[in-house]
């Protein structure tokens, strides 16, 4: 339904002091250091664990993004119980959970079984106190080894990263060069096609007075 008449907005006022509430961002260069060192403040206190935790590779939602991948919320208890992870341990060694998550597909859940599997290899776990190893915890050799080469990570992200793939290997393109070399035209097939369809009556008829002429011929 239209609106008649000048359309005026009633009771409201702008006579707003603007400058006295406009906003200015002109701190951008110092919060940048500050979140940079709020990072490496983090990194230090929980070295030498990585910074952020392990996450599933999911498809996005709808039909318009569902080719992309990205992180989501926690790996589902399918997918720690294939890989052998026990649900209370995952959290402490830097996997997220998501217990209502489901895998509806078998594609899904045997790629983050395998992401799984791969953070299990490189893990190195440390004994919570020194000299006192358990069952899970790396051996001290290898503890020696990573720690004087200095190959802990900060971020997981970084070591098992989640890429996507490009339009051409998503959808996997073929020049027209490596097309198969067809026997008979298509489009020369589809033509005869429809004019046979379209001539059956006539050529039907045809076909039929030539048969009653020839009788007629023999008598």
């Amino acid at each position: 339904m239209t609106i008649k008449h000048n359309q005026q907005i009633q009771h409201n006022h702008f006579r707003k002091d603007w400058q006295r509430r406009v906003r200015t961002h002109f701190d951008q260069p110092g919060r940048k250091s500050r979140r940079r060192n709020a990072r490496l403040t983090k990194a230090a206190a929980v070295a030498p664990r990585p910074v952020d935790k392990l996450r599933p590779i999911v498809r996005c939602p709808s039909i318009k993004y569902n080719r992309r991948v990205r992180a989501g919320r926690g790996f589902s208890l399918a997918e720690l119980k294939e890989a052998g992870i026990p649900r209370k341990l995952a959290p402490t060694i830097g996997i997220s959970v998501d217990p209502r998550r489901a895998n509806l597909s078998t594609e899904s859940l045997a790629m983050n079984v395998e992401r799984l599997k791969a953070f299990r290899a490189r893990l190195i776990l440390f004994p919570r106190r020194p000299g006192q190893h358990k069952k899970l915890d790396s051996s001290k050799e290898e503890i020696e080894q990573n720690t004087k080469d200095g190959k802990t990570t900060r971020k997981t992200g970084s070591v098992l990263p989640i890429a996507n793939l490009t339009r051409a290997e998503a959808i996997g393109e073929v020049k027209k060069s490596e097309m198969p070399e067809g026997t008979e035209n298509a489009y020369r097939k589809l033509r005869d096609a429809r004019s046979e369809a379209r001539l059956v009556g006539v050529r039907e008829k045809r076909a039929k007075a030539k048969a009653e002429e020839a009788t007629a011929t023999k008598k």
